[in-house]
């Protein structure tokens, strides 16, 4: 343990042997230089002395310098072991939490990427559905193709509801007119017209606008164009015995058609004193379904005689089952009656049997005696 290092004096190392070598030559010196300034023998003897204690104390003062230096030494060791044991278990934890981190990590990033996922999967979706929003807004900014979207989804819902014979699409009228769908009432030559034809370039431009005087234009533009197309309708296809009384406004739109109502009451209200009824797709639906009943009503009533027909044979199968149940019934009766004379012989023939095994014969009422043997 003398060879453990102590410190260092310009980058040179000094260990614990040294260093107490260095210091009992430093004593030395001391005494050696007292021993050269004393007078005489006696302060030779007294420098003699003090050099044999201070070699004694210097002896001395090395054993314990030695033995605290194993001590220091002893828990050196103990400290260092300690320490590592400290840094092996702290490294442990560490290494399980890093190792749980690294899994809940990769459990995350296992997540993420599912969402990731998803997430491409609704952006994928979402990019389909703005090519179809632009799409859509492609075809109803061309007025042409507006027309054919409105018409095609007018002639959906007719189609859905109705027989072939009750709607006609692109009916000509006797002045030349053409409107988008004529139907017909039960028991009624006059059409009802409808016109899929709604004006939207106003409503894009009510849409747009930013500022309040741009929306008052939008506005009057939405008034001019939906007073002269119902004027337009009123004019086409309201014709004396030959239309209805009302003509049909499509609007392919239930946000348009509230807007409708909400901001623009003055046009219905016109609407309604030229007789032209403004419908949405729901409300064109149920006049659809009222038109459906009042054509089933009407087979029906056209179809009475044929009904009649019909039920008067279904009375006579009935009556002709009644007469062959009757007949099945007393067929089941004559088994029974049949059924029970054959019992009533069995119960003979069993008797016979009977009277054969214990042989007990007895004379027939009209035969010869015949010795009766049962005892």
């Amino acid at each position: 343990m003398t060879d453990r290092l102590l410190f260092e004096i310009h980058a040179t190392p000094v260990s614990l042997f040294e260093f107490l070598a260095a210091v009992a030559v430093f004593a030395l010196l001391l005494l050696a230089f007292a021993a050269l300034r004393g007078p005489g023998g006696r302060r030779r003897a007294e420098s003699d002395a003090q050099m044999a204690a201070l070699a004694r104390n210097h002896a001395e003062m090395a054993g314990r310098m030695q033995t605290l230096a194993e001590i220091l030494g002893g828990r050196q060791a103990d400290f260092a072991r300690a320490v590592a044991e400290k840094l092996d278990s702290s490294s442990h934890r560490v290494n399980e939490r890093l190792e749980t981190s690294s899994r809940a990590t990769l459990e995350n990033l296992g997540a993420l990427n599912e969402r990731l996922g998803l997430i491409d999967a609704a952006q994928a979706r979402l990019a389909g559905l703005t090519q179809e929003v632009v799409g859509l807004k492609e075809i109803l900014g061309n007025k042409q193709t507006r027309g054919a979207f409105g018409q095609g989804r007018m002639e959906a819902i007719v189609r859905d509801a109705l027989p072939g014979s009750a709607y006609k699409f692109q009916h000509t009228l006797s002045t030349g007119a053409r409107p988008d769908c004529a139907l017909r009432l039960p028991g009624d030559d006059k059409i009802l017209a409808v016109d899929a034809k709604f004006p939207l370039e106003a409503f894009t431009a009510l849409k747009q606008a930013r500022d309040g005087a741009v929306r008052k234009m939008a506005q009057a533009r939405v008034r001019a164009d939906l007073g002269k197309h119902i004027k337009d309708i009123a004019e086409r296809y309201l014709l004396p015995g030959e239309t209805q009384d009302v003509a049909i406004l499509f609007v392919p739109s239930e946000s348009l058609f509230a807007e409708l109502h909400e901001s623009f009451e003055d046009v219905i209200q016109k609407a309604h004193r030229a007789r032209v009824l403004i419908v949405s797709p729901s409300l064109l639906m149920m006049a659809i379904q009222v038109l459906q009943a009042l054509v089933r009503d009407a087979l029906v009533r056209d179809q009475a005689h044929v009904i009649q027909a019909e039920t008067r044979r279904l009375v006579e199968d009935v009556l002709r089952l009644r007469q062959r149940v009757l007949k099945l019934e007393g067929h089941f009766r004559q088994s029974q009656e049949d059924v029970s004379a054959i019992l009533v012989s069995s119960e003979k023939i069993a008797r016979t049997g009977e009277r054969i095994e214990k042989i007990d014969f007895v004379q027939p009422p009209e035969g010869p005696e015949v010795l009766s043997a049962a005892q």
